[in-house]
Formats: structure tokens, C-alpha cells, sequence
């Protein structure tokens, strides 16, 4: 008997997808891309930080079905947030009493801790002998980016599967895109505005 389940609130939904970066000459670069043996999982309406652009262009679909949905800044990343970039005292990268300079030099992205807990990424933009510059906007902030994907698996969420959606919203592979896009996963430009 075949599987007639479509993609609505709280339904688990696995897909895979590409994300490209859409250049002003209509040009697009492939920024990332999931993979078919660990699709993406989210629990739809209920994993928080799916764009809304995405989230629409999937509602309704069935196991099977594909997706194209383009997102500009406004839809999907937002735009350069001059309140994201932030001086850090150079002892916060230090290990041992010791700077890490292997790895804290402009133009690294590293990941780095909340203080209420999650996970972000930053790209280091300036180091100075008593600070040192991050610059937490995602990726692929001022950017139009499409999505192109196929829904792999749409059924009833398990009580457990909903119960992790309502934390960060990020599992593994995040759903959709952190992943469900994520900050969590910025460095892979997912599908999420952040794990808020």
C-alpha cells in the first residue's frame, strides 16, 4: 500500500538537497549539498529555524516530490547585522594559558559556544595583540540562494522525535538545513536561520 502522506505540522520529514549561491550575473556556485544516505530530518511546524520560504515550498509535498524554491537576503539570511561582529579578549583562545594561534587567524570560521549553550559559528576577521574580531553573521548573509531538493520520507512524528525539535531544532543533520540550516552548521550554509 503506498505511503500518501504529505508534508504538514508534525510530520517527520526527511529530505536532501542542494544549496547554491545565486551572484548578481545570475551565476550559481553550489555552497552545499546533503547526503542521500543521511537525509536531512526535521519535524515540519514544529523544528524551529526552517526559513519560511523553505518551509512553504515543502508544506503539502509527498515522499518523492521535489522542490525549487530561490530566497533572496530578505527571505533568507538576512542582511550584514553590524551587531554580529564583536571584539573577544585574546584569552578566550587560549589553551593552557597559551593563544591558539594555529587556529585563531583572520579569515578562519570557528565554532564557538553561547552563553546560554549553543553552538555558532564565526568567522575570525582581526586579530590584535589584546583582541580578537568575530564576526558572527551567517555565511551567506546579503546572499539569494536556491534550494533544490526532493522529500525522501514523510510519516507521523514519534513523541520522541518532536520532543528534541522544540530545543535548538538542530539534530544531526539538523533538518533541512541546520540540516535545518543552522547556525549550528553555518559553515555548510544550510537551510535554518539559527538555532533561537
Amino acid at each position: 500500500m503506498a505511503n500518501n502522506e504529505t508534508v504538514k505540522p508534525g510530520k517527520y520529514t526527511e529530505l536532501v538537497y542542494r544549496l547554491y549561491q545565486i551572484e548578481p550575473d545570475g551565476k550559481e556556485t553550489l555552497v552545499y549539498e546533503s547526503d542521500e544516505a543521511e537525509p536531512e530530518k526535521l519535524v515540519f511546524g514544529v523544528t524551529r529555524g526552517v526559513l519560511p520560504v523553505l518551509e512553504k515550498a515543502l508544506d503539502g509535498l509527498a515522499a518523492g516530490e521535489k522542490f525549487n524554491v530561490t530566497a533572496t537576503a530578505d527571505e533568507a539570511f538576512g542582511h550584514h547585522d553590524p551587531e554580529q561582529v564583536v571584539e573577544l579578549g585574546r584569552e578566550v583562545f587560549e589553551i593552557d594559558g597559551k593563544f591558539d594561534e594555529e587556529n585563531i587567524k583572520a579569515g578562519n570560521r570557528l565554532p564557538m559556544m553561547t552563553a546560554d549553550g549553543y553552538r555558532i559559528d564565526g568567522l575570525v576577521t582581526e586579530v590584535t595583540p589584546t583582541t580578537v574580531k568575530m564576526d558572527f553573521n551567517h555565511p551567506l548573509v546579503d546572499k539569494t540562494v536556491r534550494f533544490d531538493g526532493e522529500i525522501k520520507t514523510v510519516r507521523d512524528a514519534t513523541p520522541e522525535e518532536v520532543a528534541p525539535a522544540h530545543g535548538c531544532g538542530c539534530g544531526d543533520g539538523c533538518g533541512c538545513g541546520d540540516d535545518c540550516g543552522c547556525e549550528d552548521h553555518a559553515e555548510k550554509g544550510c537551510g535554518c536561520n539559527g538555532c533561537h
